[in-house]
């Protein structure tokens, strides 16, 4: 796949893309065959060297993952503080993040007091703070109502268009119609091209 492109990840619930992005998040890596993400061969990659290659990818997670004990504005720093970076571009960073997602009056609040459309926006913020070469989102809109899933898609194609690839994995098909792009589609444990 091209640097900058918009994919969608089509299959049916218990295809594997989840099961896909983990590999692409480095979450596993490949027991076999060849995988090559943002130029690094992670398969002959060593152990040490992941760490580096994750912070260019983020990840939208299906059910969120944010810390329950941090606010929005934490668990949006979160990757940053791990990554070392000075207190004061983190500051300017996040309240960049949250003001892009429309979040900047919640920076205060836990998870449990937003809704289900703010944890996501939440979740994607902190995704892209750390502006990641590579966005991979699982069923982004799974939780979302019809009008939360419009918003996250315009932010999606606001970060390819300034550059990061996306990969959105769903099976929701009203949505690809509606965001018609370039596809790529799990059959029986076969990548294929097209939707």
């Amino acid at each position: 796949m091209p640097e900058g492109g918009f994919r969608w990840l089509l299959g049916p619930s218990g295809a594997g893309k989840t099961s896909l992005l983990r590999l692409l998040h480095l979450a596993v890596r490949p027991t076999d065959g060849r995988l090559t993400i943002l130029g690094t061969e992670v398969d002959h990659a060593a152990r040490h060297a992941l760490p580096a290659l994750r912070r260019r990818i983020g990840m939208v997670f299906q059910d969120f993952r944010l810390l329950p004990h941090l606010v929005a504005y934490d668990n949006v720093a979160l990757p940053l503080r791990l990554g070392g970076r000075p207190e004061g571009q983190i500051r300017a960073d996040v309240t960049e993040m949250l003001r892009w997602v429309g979040l900047q009056k919640k920076a205060n609040a836990l998870p449990a007091e937003l809704s289900g459309g703010e944890q996501q926006r939440v979740a994607i913020a902190r995704a892209v703070v750390g502006r990641p070469n590579l966005l991979l989102a699982d069923e982004p809109t799974g939780n979302l109502d019809d009008i939360q899933a419009e918003r996250l898609m315009v932010l999606l194609h606001e970060l390819n268009r300034v550059g990061t690839t996306v990969i959105v994995a769903t099976h929701n098909d009203a949505l690809v119609a509606r965001h018609p792009g370039d596809a790529l589609r799990l059959d029986n444990g076969r990548l294929l091209a097209g939707g």
